[in-house]
């Protein structure tokens, strides 16, 4: 299996000293993380075949979707991202600086975590769906889906990581959390008048440890 080079990445460098990471067209071994994360609009050849059925003897599946016309129509579907940047940089939150403009959050949490970030992003929201979960690849519910929210006069949170091709890369109870800064720096606003001081939290908290 290759490596899921942006969640192995990550999960690793934040559990090893929390060293930067920057990615580019070239140092992203994954034609999926590729085009999720916005350096090229392409996919390779036949791949409505392995997203779905294969092809016998030639082309191995993922056995996502039922068939390849159902992949054709889901990428039919599915916008279009292009990254802002040739770069793309990630940093641990203790280590963004004063002349960083992070411009996404991302959580790989626990349940118990993430239910201390999916109520705050719904808090200030009559949205059902301030916070929903495209059907995609783990690079793309922590990379594209957020960015696409840019432009929202209500931007949505993402919940992620359900790919089953990136789930060896990160750890079994871990799922993804990403939402644009300025709605991040609004939840945070918020949090002293929200659940997060009440006693039903602090039994979250307490299981948490």
């Amino acid at each position: 299996m290759a490596a899921c080079t942006v969640e192995s990445g990550l999960v690793r460098g934040g559990r090893t000293g929390g060293e930067s990471l920057r990615f580019d067209i070239a140092t992203i071994g994954c034609t999926g993380g590729k085009r999720y994360l916005g350096f090229t609009k392409e996919a390779p050849p036949n791949f409505e075949h392995f997203r779905s059925c294969g092809i016998t003897g030639v082309l191995e599946r993922e056995r996502y979707k039922k068939s390849p016309e159902l992949v054709k129509e889901y990428e039919t579907r599915s916008p279009s991202f292009t990254a802002p940047s040739r770069h793309i940089v990630f940093k641990r939150w203790d280590r963004v600086g004063d002349a960083d403009a992070p411009q996404v959050a991302i959580f790989f949490a626990s349940p118990d975590v993430l239910s201390g970030l999916f109520t705050p992003a719904s808090f200030d929201e009559a949205d059902l769906n301030a916070v929903y979960c495209p059907f995609c690849a783990g690079c793309g519910s922590i990379v594209k889906y957020p960015f696409l929210e840019k432009d929202a006069l209500h931007p949505r949170a993402v919940l992620g990581m359900f790919d089953v091709s990136a789930r060896p890369f990160v750890p079994g109870s871990t799922l993804s959390f990403a939402v644009l800064m300025n709605k991040f720096v609004a939840m945070i606003d918020n949090m002293d008048e929200s659940f997060l001081t009440t006693r039903s939290w602090k039994a979250v908290r307490r299981r948490m440890g």
